[in-house]
């Protein structure tokens, strides 16, 4: 098994709170919650951008990035309006996007569209780094690889397993396993949906994870040896 310090292992996690429920409060409890266990970023709704400045009093983020979601957890939004979505949680503050692909689109075989979908956010984004989530509990192999490449030529910096509301499941180690063998090191590849320990973590690091999406973080990095 990998060996990770807590610390380490803390840098990997994207502090999320993506629940239509989420308010404010809440938000500055994830913030300082991530500030206090040292992940990587939190990522929350766009609408909830708005709350680092809310009252003239900002969020206290130290190191701590601002992650944030486009077609959410659809992706059955118009190319369009996801790419006006994505340059405006950029322009609120958001340093990295993770977009949704329309996953029917590529089902039905037509990755050109999802290769240009992926494309515009792309575009709407420069600056910020931008992670594609291709929902992979709901495709086959073949279609795992096909919405890798599709957007690794569109430009994305990252591949995601899931958005962690499909009914189909979230991160699979043979979906990570597979997505790393497609993107090799020319992507970062994200693991979400499910990871609830710390030896599912780790796990999913080893099949090839370089970041992973958590609710539950606390739990995860208290399961750390070290």
């Amino acid at each position: 098994m990998t060996a990770l310090s807590r610390a380490e292992l803390a840098q990997f996690i994207d502090h999320t709170l993506l629940k239509p429920e989420a308010t404010v409060a809440d938000v500055r409890a994830l913030t300082a919650e991530a500030v206090e266990l040292g992940t990587f970023s939190i990522c929350i709704s766009p609408s909830m951008l708005t709350t680092t400045v809310l009252g003239g009093v900002p969020l206290e983020l130290g190191e701590v990035k601002i992650a944030t979601v486009c077609g959410f957890p659809s992706g059955k939004h118009v190319p369009e309006v996801k790419a006006a979505e994505a340059a405006r949680a950029v322009a609120d503050g958001a340093h990295e996007v993770d977009m949704v692909i329309d996953v029917g689109v590529l089902r039905e075989g037509r990755v050109n569209l999802v290769t240009a979908d992926i494309a515009g956010v792309r575009e709407a984004t420069r600056g910020a780094l931008l992670k594609v989530i291709i929902e992979a509990a709901a495709l086959t192999d073949a279609q795992i690889v096909a919405a890798c490449r599709a957007a690794e030529e569109a430009g994305a910096d990252y591949v995601k397993t899931s958005t962690g509301f499909h009914p189909a499941g979230g991160a699979s180690l043979a979906a990570v396993r597979l997505m790393r063998e497609t993107v090799g090191d020319r992507l970062g590849v994200k693991a979400s949906g499910g990871i609830r320990d710390y030896a599912t973590a780790i796990a999913m690091i080893e099949a090839g994870a370089s970041r992973l999406g958590l609710s539950g973080s606390r739990a995860v990095l208290e399961g750390c040896p070290s």
